[in-house]
């Protein structure tokens, strides 16, 4: 269908929504649009982490939606079937997209009042997501010569957006988003340089680097709430804490030897964080951040409390402090060695189960969820192959949704996956705390005795088929 048919929906809907525009209050956008082979039937708006609302999709799978109260405008997201966008509205845009979901990004295309605004976003971002893998190979580069190179990329940025100006009015706060993107994205870029680089001796890297490699630094605001949600701005204060933590490291480990998933170097970040970060907001997402990506992937007991107490001092979430203390005792609970819990799941002949008895022999468990979408459809596909290569493991996966079974059902069965293979949480919230379900590539090998080999294993990492192979010969 084409965008000018679009055009004309956006018209008709706005005909019967608005007659006099003058007697309305001017803080208003519309924002709808249609989604070809779409993951469910709704949309789910938000701004700041906060649900604006859920709008159902109509019987073409379109759906128009008008924000009351948006004051000055900004930037807002919509969520479906598991991907998520970012879209600018300012009072009065009648903005209106298409998308295809085979393709959610790069089918994206904006049309309406604010579409020109949106369509030079979303190329931006498209642009970065190509740039972001070419960082890669940039930073096998010298440094000097890596900031030539990245140089030159934030200068055509700055070009094509002082080009889009020229040609289209534009308002103070798009061009203050507009530059911000491609600030910190230029900053995330000198930040993981040192990662990146090939060199397993960071600490001869740092050396090596310009004295003003680093000089913006003096310039950034650690606690910007205007930017507290933008998505390059957090991209670039996650790189940023990396980064000046690592230099904290060193100053008191061994230059000679470097492990990002270490205890000391967490707590590194952790203190750098409580040091420099005073909004409240921003900090409480730093330091959870960090802590859980720690503990996901740690099965040392001792280890986990210190880092969790290092959190509790730190953080005024107090939520956050308490979900946080649940997590690290069930990981205790479900940590390597311990046998596998009492988990109440349905199969899809709507048999109540007990998931620990589905355990005869070697099994693997993995979980996903619709909020995941790339992850249920990569996972499956992987799974698949694994059960080929080894018939005698039982390979299982569990939806953790809080959704109807019927609508799980269709999603796999839509995508041809086997049912047979297939669980359901009988009480999500609970049992995803249960069995501390995070991160979603979360992992269960247990024997055949029903005892935990691991429980913070990957389908994608490397050496996953080795670990396949270790629960096997046991």
């Amino acid at each position: 269908m084409r965008l000018h048919y679009l055009c004309i929906f956006l018209g008709l809907s706005l005909f019967n929504c608005v007659d006099d525009k003058k007697a309305e209050n001017d803080n208003y956008a519309y924002f709808g649009g249609e989604i070809i082979n779409p993951g469910n039937d709704f949309v789910v708006l938000s701004k700041a982490d906060k649900i604006i609302d859920t709008v159902k999709l109509d019987h073409r799978n379109r759906f128009l939606y008008k924000l009351e109260n948006i004051e000055s405008g900004g930037l807002y997201t919509f969520h479906h079937g598991g991907e998520i966008q970012v879209v600018f509205l300012e009072p009065q845009d009648s903005l209106l997209f298409r998308l295809n979901t085979l393709e959610f990004d790069e089918s994206l295309v904006y049309t309406g009042r604010g579409d020109k605004k949106n369509n030079y976003l979303i190329n931006e971002f498209l642009a970065n997501e190509i740039q972001e893998k070419n960082i890669f190979k940039y930073c096998q580069l010298k440094p000097t010569v890596y900031i030539k190179r990245i140089d030159s990329l934030k200068f055509i940025k700055l070009k094509n957006l002082k080009l889009f100006k020229d040609r289209y009015e534009t308002s103070e706060l798009f061009d203050k988003i507009a530059m911000a993107d491609i600030n910190y994205n230029y900053y995330s870029s000198r930040e993981v340089y040192p990662f990146v680089h090939y060199g397993r001796d960071k600490s001869s890297i740092l050396e090596s680097l310009p004295k003003d490699f680093y000089d913006y630094r003096k310039s950034i605001d650690y606690n910007d709430a205007f930017f507290k949600d933008n998505h390059y701005y957090d991209k670039f204060l996650r790189h940023s804490f990396n980064n000046m933590a690592l230099h904290e490291h060193y100053n008191h480990n061994d230059k000679g030897h470097f492990n990002r998933s270490s205890l000391c170097y967490t707590l590194d970040k952790l203190e750098l964080i409580d040091s420099l970060v005073d909004n409240p907001l921003i900090k409480d997402e730093l330091l959870h951040y960090y802590t859980i990506n720690y503990l996901a992937k740690s099965t040392d007991s001792v280890n986990n409390n210190k880092l969790l107490n290092s959190f509790l001092n730190k953080s005024n979430d107090e939520q956050s402090k308490e979900n946080l203390k649940r997590f690290v005792s069930m990981l205790d609970v479900t940590k390597n060695g311990a046998p596998f819990p009492s988990v109440k799941v349905m199969d899809f002949r709507n048999n109540d189960l007990d998931l620990k008895e589905t355990i005869t022999r070697p099994t693997v468990i993995t979980f996903w969820s619709h909020l995941y979408y790339d992850h249920f459809k990569e996972s499956h596909y992987k799974l698949r192959e694994l059960r080929m290569k080894y018939p005698e493991v039982n390979f299982i996966s569990v939806n953790i949704d809080n959704y109807d079974s019927d609508k799980i059902k269709k999603s796999l069965v839509d995508k041809r996956f086997p049912l047979q293979f297939e669980y359901v949480l009988k009480n999500p919230k609970v049992s995803k705390e249960f069995l501390a379900v995070q991160p979603m590539t979360k992992t269960y090998l247990v024997d055949k005795r029903k005892t935990i080999v691991s429980s913070g294993a990957n389908i994608f990492s490397r050496n996953f088929e080795e670990e396949i192979l270790g629960m096997i010969n046991r």
